[in-house]
């Protein structure tokens, strides 16, 4: 009876490390649904992997690492990827690490991704990816890594990525950003890491420190306003000037007239 017992508990265990994560299988699944792959990367990223993607710490799915039975990090760099980043990410509730650089994903970062609570590294540089950057991911509190450079973001740089007390790495360079680099973020102090200008270079509107002084694009807006009005108070005094001519000459020859008609007129 024990060992009936026994061999039912083991067949169970067996089956239980067999299954999947639910969350992670729905991870997978629309993650692979928002995803092109022109060049065959992914050719087990099918619905029976997803279903039994993990087994202990070894993975069955390209690009994916295991720990206890779970996705613990995605790694999908340089595979000419094409899509959108699917928000479904967020069932890896267990994922450490997402790695989706240098691939040719589009469409905004998605403010979903907040849910991945132990997410330690973000890289989603080096594609075209558009619109704001979430200020969600500030609840990411485990964040080392933040690297969205080589993108189209635009917009401000939220100011609540600066609570994130682990960042190490943070570069959003080469984007469209614009705005003022939050003081959190540039001129940190105490322990925190400190970021230098190649973090921000390569956004025309974004400006403050660690990046140098905006260079002056033709005249100030002083000068401007000094010209405006230096050119104001001329034309005036032309003006004027023009005016005390005018009524002189007109007194003048209102002056001539009189003289005329009096002279013309008959004595009575």
């Amino acid at each position: 009876m024990g060992f009936i017992w026994g061999h039912l508990l083991a067949t169970a265990v067996l089956i239980s490390a067999a299954a999947a994560d639910p969350n992670d299988e729905r991870c997978l699944t629309h993650l692979s649904q928002s995803l092109q792959d022109p060049l065959k990367n992914l050719q087990n990223w099918t619905k029976d992997t997803f279903a039994n993607p993990c087994q202990g710490f070894t993975s069955f799915l390209q690009g994916a690492t295991c720990n206890n039975g779970r996705i613990y990090k995605l790694s999908l760099s340089n595979l000419s990827l094409k899509g959108s980043i699917s928000p479904f990410l967020s069932n890896c509730t267990n994922l450490q690490s997402l790695d989706l650089s240098s691939n040719e994903l589009a469409g905004p970062i998605p403010p979903d991704l907040q849910y991945l609570v132990n997410l330690a590294v973000l890289n989603l540089s080096a594609n075209h990816l558009s619109d704001d950057i979430p200020p969600q991911l500030a609840l990411c509190a485990y964040l080392n890594v933040i690297d969205l450079h080589d993108n189209q973001l635009s917009g401000l740089i939220p100011q609540q990525l600066g609570l994130l007390v682990r960042l190490s790495v943070f570069d959003v360079s080469n984007n469209k950003l614009s705005g003022p680099i939050p003081p959190s973020l540039g001129n940190r102090s105490g322990n925190l890491a400190r970021f230098n200008a190649s973090s921000y270079g390569g956004n025309k509107g974004l400006y403050g420190y660690p990046l140098p002084p905006m260079k002056s694009n033709g005249l100030s807006i002083l000068a401007i306003v000094g010209i405006g009005l230096g050119s104001g108070l001329l034309s005036l005094v032309l003006s004027f000037t023009a005016v005390c001519m005018w009524l002189k000459v007109t007194d003048k020859k209102l002056e001539n007239d009189q003289g005329k008609i009096t002279h013309l007129m008959p004595d009575y």
